[in-house]
Formats: C-alpha cells, structure tokens, sequence
C-alpha cells in the first residue's frame, strides 16, 4: 500500500511538473514578437507611403527581435491595403500604414471600414500637396496653369493616386479654390502617376513635393506651387497656393496603426521599439535627405488627428457631390 503510494505521489509530482513546463513553454511562446511582423503599404512600391515606411522598418530593425516584412497591398486608393490591415487578427503581427485615405474614403463609400476599427500606434510624418508638371512645359507659375485650364476646361489631365485618395481630393480642393475642371487621372499610387507625367501621358500630379525631388532635381519636372500654409524647406523657391492667391492647403499624413482590438500589451512593444526607430540618426538623415518631414504624434494625438480630419473630409465629398 506504500509502494502504491510512493507510485501514485511520484506520478502525481511529474504531472505537476511537465503541466508547469508546458505552462513556461506556452508563456514564452506567448512572448511578443516571436515571429516576423508584416507591414502592410496600401499602395505602390515607390511611393512615398512606400518609401516612408521602409525608412521605419530599416531603422526599427535593431529595436525588434523579428525582421519586419513590407507587403505592398494596392488598390482602390489605398481601401484595399488599410481593409486587408483592419480585419487581421489583432495580435500585433500585422501592422498598417494608414494615410489620410482613412478619413477620405469612407465618406464616399468607398471603404468598408473608418478610423475606429484601428488603433494608432504613432503618426510618422505629414506631406503637402504640389502640383508639378513637366520642365518643358509651357507654364512657369501656376497662374499661368490655372489660366489655361479655365481656357481648356475639363481637359487638363491631373495623376493621381486612386479615386478618392488624398491627392485625388487635393486635386478637386485645387480645383474648387482655382475655379477650374480637371479631368481627374487614378493610378495605384503616387509613383505611377509620376511615371505617367514623365512619359507624357498627363499634363500634372498633385502629389507631394517629396515624390517628386528626384526628378525636380533631375530636371525632368518642375513644381509650380504647393498647398500648404508655408513654403517647403525643400524647395524655398516655390510659392504656396496661398500666396497666389489661392485659398487651399491639403496634404497627406503616414503612420502606424493596428486592428482595434490588439491588447495593451503588444501595442506597448509595438510603441517602444517604432518610438525609437524614428529616433534614429539613420532615419533623420534619410527623411531629410529625401525631402521627407518627419510629424510625429502619439496615439492619443493621432487619433484626435484622425477624428478632425473624419469632419473635414465628410465636408469636402459632401461640397463635391
């Protein structure tokens, strides 16, 4: 009957201990990261929502114990990407960059989801509209554009980065403040409408100046005018619309969010290690150097980022239609 004790006590003491092992297994497991991160860019490699966010996962490499995946996910101006990003599963592994489209696409239904079925992370940076055409083309300023735009109503072929994303509804805004009509030209993101203004296939793009630098300096396009409230550090010269005359300031703004519902826990790790990545001299210098600012906001700030914008978007679609 000891024996049997012993035997049943000494059986008793292993289960305990193998439950406890496969308990510190399951915890370590559960350990966040334990495997690579994706990071979804709703739009076309290239691009400067495209080429922001490598800047991010170059510099956060040392700051994560699992590599950071890009996945370029294009479509429907930006809907296809942020909608793949807002139904993952929320366990930190699927991480989005979401632009202004978040605030203009589901005002004109164009977007099965809206801001509130992502959590922010963090903002990243914050770019203006311009609106560049080619160097050899007839207009030095832009009421020179805009005059013969009135002269050729409707065709004035304006590239843009999909219908109803940012520099689509820049373009509109542009228009509406100018008294002119464009006809409006998608592409699947900025980088391909500046490939089309390049071979000739449109007269203009209203993306950011920073999407254009490389070819500005390479003297294949020239800016006419941004719209923004103060003139670009990167290009001093060009005037705002403002200063023309023109009322109108729209831009874009990139950063990081997450489905609604990731826990605390893992929107911390995600936090910590992007906070330092922007910090670092790596990523400073790069954004600089690319003519990108860097705009940075904390959740709290960026959602109240999120919400205004949410008000200001429904006003404009609801001017348009």
């Amino acid at each position: 009957m000891k024996k049997l004790t012993k035997k049943l006590g000494s059986i008793v003491l292993i289960a305990t201990l193998g439950a406890t092992m496969l308990t510190g297994c399951k915890k370590e497991e559960a350990k966040f990261p334990s495997s690579p991160i994706q990071m979804i860019v709703p739009f076309a490699a290239g691009g400067g929502t495209d080429i922001v966010t490598r800047a991010v996962a170059d510099a956060a490499k040392n700051h994560f114990p699992q590599p950071l995946v890009i996945v370029n996910k294009t479509g429907a101006g930006g809907a296809v990407g942020m909608g793949e990003g807002a139904n993952a599963k929320p366990d930190g592994y699927t991480v989005t960059t979401v632009c202004v489209e978040l605030t203009t696409l589901p005002p004109q239904n164009l977007a099965p989801f809206t801001s509130d079925d992502f959590r922010p992370i963090m903002q990243i940076n914050a770019e203006p509209a311009a609106i560049t055409v080619a160097a050899d083309a007839p207009w030095n300023t832009v009421e020179e554009f805009f005059t013969y735009a009135k002269d050729n109503e409707g065709k004035v072929q304006i590239g843009n980065s999909g219908v109803g994303a940012i520099w689509h509804l820049a373009a509109v805004a542009i228009e509406k403040a100018a008294g002119v009509k464009f006809n409006h030209i998608p592409y699947e993101g900025a980088a391909p409408a500046v490939a089309a203004l390049l071979g000739g296939h449109i007269e203009a793009v209203t993306v950011s100046p920073a999407e254009v630098a490389s070819q500005v300096a390479a003297g294949q396009l020239k800016i006419l005018a941004v719209a923004d409230n103060e003139r670009s550090k990167s290009f001093p010269d060009v005037p705002t619309l403002k200063e023309a005359g023109f009322d109108v300031a729209i831009g874009t703004w990139r950063g990081l969010a997450v489905p609604k519902d990731t826990p605390d826990e893992v929107i911390n790790v995600l936090k910590e290690g992007f906070g330092k990545a922007v910090k670092e001299e790596s990523f400073t210098s790069f954004m600089a150097s690319n003519g990108l600012s860097i705009a940075i906001l904390d959740e709290e700030q960026y959602r109240e980022k999120m919400n205004a914008e949410n008000e200001f978007f429904k006003g404009l679609v609801a001017d348009i239609k």
